[in-house]
């Protein structure tokens, strides 16, 4: 006589007991255990070369009432402009930001997955991380994707928050090994990145407010753009501006597109008298 087979614990509404039993509060591992084939970097790639979008520029600014992330809206495939519109920083939750640099596809999913990181800690744990643990969580999904990077799918986020502990805006970088660095006062990422920076270095000031460090993003972009192909600058025939986001005791917020706007207008306004900023 067959016997019959054992019931699914996953059926009639019952979770298989993986779902209920004591574990970590990292929902990355908790992911890993039941359905590894669902991590970005446990996907079996094609054999050859892989061509994917790019995401480039992304600045960070430190500001009187907090820290401020700005990217600008290109990606590219090779030579060619893969989208002109794409969004590179992101809510990571009510008080830090990342930006995204890198394989784009790769990048936002990475975003996703640690945005539901931090909300599932909380869940679990009854708490918020600190700036530092966010920091440390992102940092060992970088280097979870290490196996990528090495074909060619790097990703390497910036990370920026709100310290409530410290009550000051902080900049995180990160390399494509999982290593975490602190960055002070401002920083860029991306194939723009060393021009931006430039820029910054010589306009920023320590007693910068929210307005100012939108400025300093916004001209530092446009330096970005005036020498690096990959980096989009404004487009004021499309009215495509850079996104911009701030954390302040108050949180996180996308500045509105009209506010961006007049000071794209602005600093493009003053360029067409004085090129070179």
């Amino acid at each position: 006589m067959a016997v019959p087979p054992a019931p699914d614990p996953g059926l009639h509404g019952r979770l298989p007991s993986s779902f209920t039993a004591p574990g970590s509060a990292s929902f990355t591992d908790f992911l890993g255990h039941v359905a590894p084939e669902l991590l970005p970097a446990r996907r079996e790639l094609p054999p050859g070369v892989v061509e994917a979008p790019h995401g480039t520029t992304i600045v960070a600014v430190v500001h009187t009432g907090g820290v401020l992330m700005a990217g600008d809206r290109r990606a590219t495939m090779g030579n060619v402009i893969a989208q002109r519109d794409i969004e590179k920083v992101f809510p990571a939750d009510e008080y830090s930001v990342v930006g995204i640099a890198g394989t784009a596809g790769l990048a936002v999913e990475m975003v996703r997955l640690f945005q539901v990181e931090l909300e599932h800690y909380e869940k679990m744990e009854g708490h918020v991380l600190s700036l530092d643990g966010k920091a440390n969580r992102l940092s060992t999904m970088i280097r979870g994707n290490l196996g990528m990077a090495m074909q060619g799918l790097a990703v390497v986020p910036l990370f920026a928050g709100y310290d409530l502990d410290s009550s000051a805006g902080r900049i995180f970088s990160y390399d494509v090994t999982g290593g975490r660095y602190e960055e002070h006062s401002f920083h860029s990422v991306g194939s723009g990145s060393t021009f931006a920076r430039s820029a910054l270095k010589k306009r920023y000031r320590d007693d910068v407010d929210e307005a100012g460090a939108v400025r300093l993003a916004v001209d530092a972009l446009y330096d970005a753009a005036d020498d690096d192909s990959a980096t989009g600058g404004p487009d004021l025939t499309r009215r495509i501006w850079p996104v911009v986001m701030s954390v302040t005791d108050e949180g996180a917020r996308r500045l509105p597109e009209q506010e961006v706007g007049a000071v794209v207008e602005a600093v493009v306004a003053e360029r067409m008298t004085n090129p070179g900023g």
